[in-house]
């Protein structure tokens, strides 16, 4: 079960990844972004529900805020460029 939800997983990221770099606008890469992120978040996740670790739960909190915080910073930006 494990080894499923982390395939169905990464190729969840590759199909944001491919939005990324084929995004028609600014605004579909930067929901890509977030939907990778998302797949690193629930992939850490997975991982340590594996090795039965409570030890990731800060890194999964980190990697989660420098991301919110990063979306924010694109979202101004663009809301600033007009596009």
């Amino acid at each position: 079960m494990i080894v499923a939800s982390l395939l169905l997983l990464t190729a969840a990221m590759f199909a944001f990844l491919y939005r990324v770099l084929r995004g028609p606008s600014i605004p579909d890469r930067v929901v890509a972004l977030d939907g990778v992120l998302s797949c690193v978040v629930s992939g850490i996740i997975v991982a340590a529900a594996f090795a039965d670790s409570g030890i990731t739960l800060s890194t999964v909190l980190v990697v989660s805020l420098v991301g919110f915080v990063g979306t924010v910073a694109l979202g101004r930006f663009i809301e600033r460029r007009g596009g």
